[in-house]
């Protein structure tokens, strides 16, 4: 860009000759020349009058009146004044001003598209995460806005000023900002792949792990670089930048201040954050997607994985940093020099972060919310899990026809389950079971109709023959009555049949088979008042023989074996 001459070459000039030897001319108007040296004013040939405090315009039509003795001009124009129209840069600037500005609005549809919510909060996964590129878009216009329309002021300076320091200022912070933005898409698209990888199973992936530790520690490690680069630019003193009011002294002043080992060492700073997008991308694709065995297996798999906005956002942000770094060396395409040129001004300071928006943009427009994708995909599941159960959705009309919600407070619990059932169904399995549990219960109710009618019989017998006393609900024909053993454990089966066969021989040592296992227990025996009158009869007095069933047997059956003192 090729400004005037006259802003930038500044030299000292004699004053013209006026009408005497205290007398001079500028612009057309006479002045005093005593006044001027006595107070040490200077001109210059871009056109300014200054005495190192105060600093005046002399060019028509901004020469002042008059001077008065006490060194003040009438009807002045301060140096600083934006008094010029606007150059090649302020109308670039507005124009590339205008997109990021249409893009706020875009970024903002956006966010309000992605930031619902739409299933609850989980301990992992919070919204606030997949906001914050969105966040980060939002002040990148801001800050851009902001560098861009202060450059219609670096053009309308008479000399340079505070604009050019504004201007470059707030595109440093757009550089950070871009940056942050493309770090949370990579970040977050990890933490959204994660989160489809252990919704069918949450406990697919274990909690610290090397993997979770490693993803805690990254983002800490990037916003470190990033705060770097930060305290190494930001804090400065920016006055020198402006100290281009001629070629001398912006060679001077200005070239070195903008290239200092500051700006280089920031430089780097932006060159680690650009490696850790890619090992956060490798790290998300190693851990969430399939492996691959072979460099060229992984390498294809790395792009075949890789998200394709990312493709083009992260070579975008080399871009940006490679551009940073030239300003770091080069003052002729610096951002920061008032005479660079355009093309190295917007498209390497400007372009890359415009593209990286837009590409988030329609990145958020076509991509779905991300409840609602995860609502999908449970629902795809539930539907593929219904087919291999055999499990058919009802139609539509069946709820019209088979809707009874106003019984549901009339019915019992039974009914209720079973009237679930019979609008579910279950599959085979289901059915299965509800006839076993059926066939159970009727094999319950012939059971206690037998020992009712064994009952009544026994007790018309009894009257009549002395036979072998039995236990209430015995049944020798019935094969439910010996429980059968389905362990693996020899010694327990023959402990069963042992007893099994007991009761066969001897129908009443089941009581004393049960008050043995009592004694081998660790605690006394529950509290039963039958136990004090087992075996005996109402009207037998205390000191009377009890004839219990099992002395009845031992008196006529075969003589018993002590084995233990359980026995006696």
């Amino acid at each position: 860009m090729h400004l005037p001459t006259h802003l930038f070459i500044r030299g000292l000039l004699p004053y013209p000759s006026g009408a005497n030897a205290s007398d001079t001319v500028l612009g057309g108007v006479h002045f005093n020349r005593t006044v001027l040296e006595f107070w040490n004013y200077t001109l210059y040939s871009n056109g300014t009058i200054s005495n190192g405090s105060n600093c005046f315009l002399t060019e028509q039509p901004h020469t002042p009146v008059s001077l008065l003795p006490n060194g003040s001009f009438v009807n002045s124009t301060w140096c600083y004044d934006p008094v010029r129209s606007i150059g090649p840069r302020a109308k670039a600037g507005v124009a590339v001003g205008v997109i990021y500005a249409f893009a706020l609005l875009l970024v903002l549809a956006c966010l309000k598209k992605h930031a619902r919510q739409y299933i609850p909060t989980t301990k992992r996964f919070y919204p606030v995460g997949r906001r914050w590129q969105w966040y980060y878009a939002i002040l990148v216009c801001a800050t851009a806005f902001i560098s861009l329309f202060t450059a219609i002021d670096v053009d309308r300076f008479w000399i340079v000023g505070l604009p050019i320091i504004i201007n470059s200022f707030f595109w440093y912070l757009m550089q950070m900002l871009t940056m942050a933005l493309v770090w949370e898409a990579v970040r977050h698209w990890g933490s959204w792949s994660e989160r489809q990888y252990i919704d069918p199973d949450p406990f697919t992936l274990r909690e610290g792990d090397k993997r979770s530790k490693f993803e805690f520690w990254l983002p800490l490690w990037w916003y470190l670089w990033l705060w770097l680069n930060f305290f190494l630019i930001v804090p400065r003193n920016w006055g020198e930048i402006e100290k281009q009011r001629s070629p001398d002294q912006a060679a001077a002043r200005a070239a070195p201040t903008a290239t200092d080992a500051r700006f280089k060492v920031a430089t780097f700073c932006l060159v680690v954050c650009w490696l850790t997008f890619v090992v956060s991308l490798r790290h998300s694709i190693l851990h969430y997607y399939p492996r691959n065995r072979g460099i060229i297996n992984k390498i294809r798999g790395f792009v075949r994985y890789t998200p394709l906005r990312f493709i083009f956002i992260i070579p975008l942000a080399a871009c940006l940093v490679a551009y940073q770094g030239l300003v770091a060396f080069k003052w002729e395409y610096s951002l920061l020099n008032v005479q660079a040129p355009l093309t190295a001004v917007y498209l390497g300071g400007f372009g890359p972060s415009l593209l990286i928006l837009y590409i988030q943009i329609a990145y958020g427009f076509l991509s779905p919310n991300e409840d609602k994708d995860l609502i999908r995909q449970r629902r795809e599941r539930g539907a593929e899990i219904d087919r291999e159960l055999g499990i058919v959705p009802k139609p539509a009309w069946w709820k019209r026809v088979h809707n009874d919600n106003h019984l549901v407070g009339k019915m019992s619990m039974r009914d209720r389950i079973a009237r679930n059932v019979r609008e579910v169904g279950g599959g085979r399995a289901t059915a299965r079971g509800v006839e076993q549990n059926m066939d159970a219960m009727a094999a319950d109710r012939q059971q206690a109709d037998r020992e009712i009618e064994m009952g009544s019989i026994r007790g018309h017998s009894r009257t009549g023959s002395a036979s072998t006393p039995v236990r209430p609900g015995f049944d020798a024909a019935n094969s439910s009555t010996f429980s059968t053993y389905s362990g693996k454990s020899d010694r327990r089966r023959q402990e069963r049949t042992v007893n099994a066969a007991a009761e066969l021989l001897f129908p009443g040592m089941g009581a004393r088979v049960d008050r043995s296992a009592e004694l081998m227990q660790d605690g006394p025996p529950p509290y039963s008042d039958a136990a004090d009158t087992r075996g005996r009869r109402p009207d037998s007095s205390p000191g009377e023989r009890s004839n219990s069933t099992s002395t009845a047997v031992s008196m006529t059956g075969q003589p018993q074996q002590v084995k233990s003192m359980l026995d006696v």
